[in-house]
């Protein structure tokens, strides 16, 4: 049930970072709070969200905004809404609702715990998106029927949790609650090893094989077209899951080797077999 001391379609809103993710959010926000605030630093992101009509008001320098709103969300690579929280205090002496959309959320929930008690954080990861970033790559419907994780913390109230329920629910996402630890462990798996292994194809694949390249390399791939910008910190802030990680997949790869090599295809079989049976488990 939400709370009655939230009111989303009365809220001020302030989506810091309009790029893919962003973006997206303001467009699924939009005419559903009070007044959606954009804060970029790249100029010509803060003139297409104006000129869309997809924020009422933007700036680069969050203090001249932040002052006027009930929730700032943090939508940018994990370095910098580590850098943001750090700053947030000098933006604004008001009290607020804190929440960010990073990639990783130990480090993030640990900065949150930090903060000043005029704010009220709660951490959240949508698990949506694509590999072309940016504000004009931004869709409306980007959040629709997605798994929205929320980390709270022990400090999150009541008012933050229904606030972020809110806006889950306004876009048409799914919301989950997950310890911070626990997610970072299995977004390890489900998210940064798919994009490693995505970027390690890419690099084993011939340049002049390009004309044969079909479908199933192409998906196979995707990944890899992901900003590096966007990608690194969150590499850094789970190195030690995603290496985790990284084993299992090397294990695996080894024991395809081993069966190759030493032309057991029976045992090559058994393998596929069990990876098509897992991979059905997981798209039922």
């Amino acid at each position: 049930m939400q709370q009655p001391d939230f009111n989303l379609a009365e809220s001020k809103i302030a989506i810091i970072g309009l790029g893919l993710m962003g973006g997206s959010l303001a467009l699924g926000l939009r005419g559903k709070c009070a007044a959606l605030y954009g804060i970029d630093p790249h100029p010509p992101t803060l003139d297409l969200a104006l000129s869309q009509h997809i924020v009422d008001y933007a700036d680069s320098n969050p203090a001249s905004l932040l002052p006027e709103v009930d929730l700032v969300i943090l939508s940018a690579p994990v370095p910098a809404i580590l850098t943001l929280l750090e700053q947030l205090p000098s933006f604004t002496p008001n009290s607020c609702i804190v929440m960010d959309m990073g990639s990783t959320k130990k480090l993030i929930v640990e900065s949150m715990s930090r903060l000043p008690g005029n704010f009220d954080p709660i951490g959240g990861h949508p698990i949506c998106g694509k590999e072309k970033l940016s504000l004009a790559n931004a869709e409306r419907t980007l959040y629709y029927a997605a798994p929205f994780l929320l980390t709270p913390l022990a400090r999150t109230s009541q008012r933050a949790l229904s606030a972020a329920n809110q806006i889950i629910e306004s876009l048409g996402a799914k919301g989950k609650i997950l310890d911070a630890v626990e997610h970072d462990r299995i977004l390890a798996s489900t998210s940064h090893l798919p994009f490693l292994i995505s970027s390690a194809l890419a690099l084993a694949t011939s340049e002049d094989v390009a004309s044969f390249i079909g479908p199933g390399f192409k998906s196979t791939s995707r990944l890899a077209g992901t900003s590096s910008s966007m990608m690194l910190g969150v590499l850094q802030s789970n190195r030690e899951n995603v290496l985790n990680a990284l084993h299992g997949m090397q294990s695996q790869l080894t024991e395809i080797e081993s069966a190759m090599t030493l032309e057991d295809f029976s045992k090559l079989e058994s393998i596929l077999n069990e990876a098509q049976s897992k991979y059905q488990t997981f798209t039922q």
